[in-house]
């Protein structure tokens, strides 16, 4: 697929980050899109910004309020969208919503645990399964299923428990290295590709809390293993102020956002032209080259405290 001109384009997690960045360049390419996203008004939004410029006549932007764990709301999408986009075919489809949280099986809830791997892992499979025939009656089609450098390296730092993320991008690299031969067998047409983003600026951080949360607040038991991670770094943090945590996790996400390597915008852009380059491995950020290179070369080393402190001199990461 070397353009995306007239093709209609699928997008999960479409309101912010690289969902809303995908979507953009996809429709300055004179690509349809039809997004999916828990919040209307951020996808509204994201619905301006690709309006700014005078569409081209016929072009089609729909939004569509899905839940990506929930198999009926992606039927409902697909539904919505095979009425609104007029069309019983898709060419793209992008299986990027996620969210962060439940990272461990002692301090967090079973419920946190499995809310943030049935998102990362079962919106990914379900959108498959969802949107599969549609991109099989399409003439050339791709799909794009976004994991992580947490799909390779399962972790963010020596102080903080990571394992529902973690294991669910696992999955969906393993998944989708798996789809590659089962494409090639069953429906060559379809190509697939792997993303995974090292630590790219967008709202995942702050958005994970309003999912789990219902608010941008941190809940009792996150403020405990904010303590906690503060600790391990080395911050004392006996006279902090549960106020004070809560303002560091604050500070900590406008960081994540604002301060990261690479830019939404800019990983969208590696990830198009890794579609159209047919390339079934997309890393993104020098972080994620970085990060890869070394987890290949020392495996055994990979959760050392050496290891992860070697990774933040050479890369800037504030993430852990």
């Amino acid at each position: 697929m070397k353009d995306f001109a007239g093709k209609i384009a699928v997008i999960t997690g479409g309101g912010t980050g690289m969902g809303r960045e995908l979507a953009r360049q996809l429709v300055a390419e004179g690509c349809n899109v039809a997004m999916c996203d828990v919040s209307a008004e951020a996808m509204a939004e994201t619905k301006r910004l690709c309006e700014v410029e005078k569409l081209p006549q016929g072009l089609r932007i729909t939004t569509h309020v899905a839940d990506v764990s929930i198999e009926d709301h992606y039927k409902r999408f697909r539904d919505e969208l095979i009425e609104q986009q007029a069309t019983d075919k898709i060419h793209l489809l992008f299986n990027n919503a996620g969210i962060g949280g439940g990272g461990s099986l002692f301090s967090n809830t079973r419920e946190q645990w499995e809310r943030t791997f049935n998102i990362c892992w079962g919106g990914v499979y379900l959108g498959v399964r969802t949107f599969l025939p549609l991109l099989v009656k399409a003439d050339e089609a791709h799909i794009v299923n976004t994991s992580s450098v947490n799909g390779f390296w399962a972790s963010v730092g020596m102080g903080v428990s990571h394992t529902a993320y973690s294991a669910a991008k696992f999955a969906v690299k393993g998944f989708t290295e798996a789809m590659i031969n089962d494409l090639r067998l069953n429906a060559p047409h379809v190509k697939c590709s792997v993303v995974m983003p090292g630590h790219i600026g967008t709202s995942i951080v702050s958005n994970s809390r309003k999912v789990q949360n219902g608010s941008d607040q941190l809940n009792a038991d996150e403020l405990k293993q904010a303590r906690q991670r503060l600790q391990g770094q080395g911050i004392d943090v006996a006279r902090m102020s549960d106020a004070d945590i809560q303002q560091l996790a604050l500070d900590r996400a406008r960081i994540f956002h604002n301060e990261a390597p690479t830019s939404a915008a800019a990983a969208a852009k590696i990830i198009l032209d890794g579609v159209k380059a047919e390339r079934w491995r997309i890393l993104v950020g020098d972080d994620a080259h970085l990060l890869d290179e070394r987890v290949r070369k020392t495996p055994e080393q990979a959760y050392t405290p050496e290891f992860y402190q070697g990774i933040v001199a050479a890369t800037g990461w504030k993430v852990g």
